[in-house]
């Protein structure tokens, strides 16, 4: 990413403003006919590093390293419902699963991911970083025209919780803003980087808006494990509501876009349906 891009003003306090008490008057249900409530379960992992592969890699953007941390002492109340977990897995789907992709849009990775998932007629979810998203709209257009659901990831992917309030207003609300302003339509869900949630985000998200969404599977793509064990970790944790976490940018995504070639196909001759969460 541009280091020296600098993050929206404070526009995203009115819509912080606008959508405290949203969530209250949301539930949040899986896309499945009987629209049975999502919970969440499990705990979840953290993202990792950026790996080399075989498609021509542009610049990288920025490398994620794993992080974790806790949560600041303080913190200012807002209108409940607020989840203190986010969502990590998805029963009630049948036998489904869930794809999602993190740290784009990415012009060299992201068309590639796009067009496969087109091929075989499914939808997945992508968690975008704001910056990456104002760099891109077509490619954010075209994530929207396809049906897929579109995410917050923040703006800069930092570590959330050594943000201030403030500081996650603002990565929070200015990637929200800029989604709406491509697409029409606010994001419903996101996704904390490196997996790192703290009260603070969990409560900003709820006033924007948001539910949080983790997963259940970690493919480590990330790290250039090789196609192969991409594949088999994706193949080895397949079961009826798993969310699978992958990455379209932040690096060279090429073993992501390959793995994916492979395992989609397998994943639907075996009966699993590629779907994602629905909100009501």
């Amino acid at each position: 990413m541009k280091n020296d891009q600098r993050l929206p003003g404070r526009r995203a306090l009115l819509r912080l403003a606008a959508g405290l008490g949203a969530t209250a008057a949301v539930h949040t249900f899986a896309a499945n006919p009987a629209g049975e409530e999502l919970r969440a379960t499990a705990s979840p992992s953290a993202d990792a590093a950026g790996p080399p592969s075989a498609f021509r890699a542009g610049p990288a953007a920025y490398r994620l390293q794993p992080m974790t941390a806790g949560a600041p002492v303080r913190y200012r109340p807002t209108a409940p419902p607020v989840r203190t977990r986010p969502f990590e897995k998805l029963p009630g789907i049948g036998h489904a699963m869930v794809l999602t992709f993190d740290d784009g849009p990415d012009p060299l990775y992201t068309p590639h991911i796009l067009a496969i998932l087109r091929e075989h007629d499914v939808r997945a979810m992508f968690f975008l970083c704001g910056e990456m998203a104002h760099d891109n709209q077509d490619l954010v257009r075209a994530i929207a025209d396809d049906g897929h659901t579109i995410g917050n990831h923040s703006w800069t992917h930092p570590l959330v919780t050594r943000l201030s309030r403030a500081g996650v207003r603002d990565e929070l609300g200015a990637t929200s803003e800029v989604i709406e302003k491509i697409t029409g339509a606010p994001p419903l869900w996101y996704r904390a980087p490196y997996g790192a949630w703290n009260r603070n985000s969990f409560e900003i998200g709820a006033g924007l808006g948001m539910e949080p969404m983790a997963w259940t599977v970690d493919t480590l793509d990330s790290t250039g494990p090789g196609v192969g064990t991409i594949v088999r970790r994706v193949r080895d944790g397949a079961a009826p509501g798993v969310v699978v976490l992958s990455h379209d940018g932040g690096g060279n995504r090429s073993q992501s876009v390959t793995a994916l070639r492979r395992y989609l196909p397998e994943l639907l001759d075996e009966g699993y349906r590629i779907t994602v969460p629905q909100r009501r």
